[in-house]
């Protein structure tokens, strides 16, 4: 398969989002106070890791299946009271802040699908971006669990 420019230009724009979504993520559960959200955190990091591999997979010629393979979200319980603490705080900024990211690198993938001419490249963007859509799921879920989103 031989990209185009503008397809080689998209990929580069997706590869910078991804390797900043891994950093972050990791550096959001290193700094996360509740053990589920730093579980979170580290598996999402995970998945965004494995789209990076297949985007330079699709730069290389190949179109892999691209999903992340996650079938089951999480159930999470309240950690947090009631109460704004210091630590709620810190954990709501945090989710705040990754679910930003999500739907702005959807919206992202969301645009390159309809760039790419090969469907089975157009398919591997699109198994991303519903990981993605599924990524700002999980974070919202949590923030629903913690009293964190209104």
């Amino acid at each position: 398969m031989t990209l185009t420019q503008k397809e080689q230009d998209l990929l580069k724009d997706l590869e910078e989002q991804e390797k900043l979504c891994i950093d972050k993520y990791g550096k959001s559960a290193e700094k996360a106070i509740d053990p589920q959200l730093k579980g979170l955190f580290t598996q999402i990091a995970q998945t965004e890791q494995k789209h990076l591999n297949c985007l330079n997979g699709i730069r290389n010629g190949n179109a892999p299946a691209c999903s992340g393979g996650e079938s089951a979200h999480p159930t999470f319980s309240s950690f947090h009271s009631v109460a704004d603490t210091p630590d709620k705080k810190n954990d709501c900024y945090l989710c705040s802040d990754n679910l930003s990211g999500e739907k702005h690198v959807s919206h992202l993938y969301d645009t390159c699908i309809f760039e790419f001419k090969d469907e089975q490249t157009r398919k591997a963007l699109g198994d991303i971006q519903k990981d993605e859509q599924g990524h700002g799921k999980m974070i919202y879920d949590y923030m629903q669990a913690n009293g964190m989103y209104c």
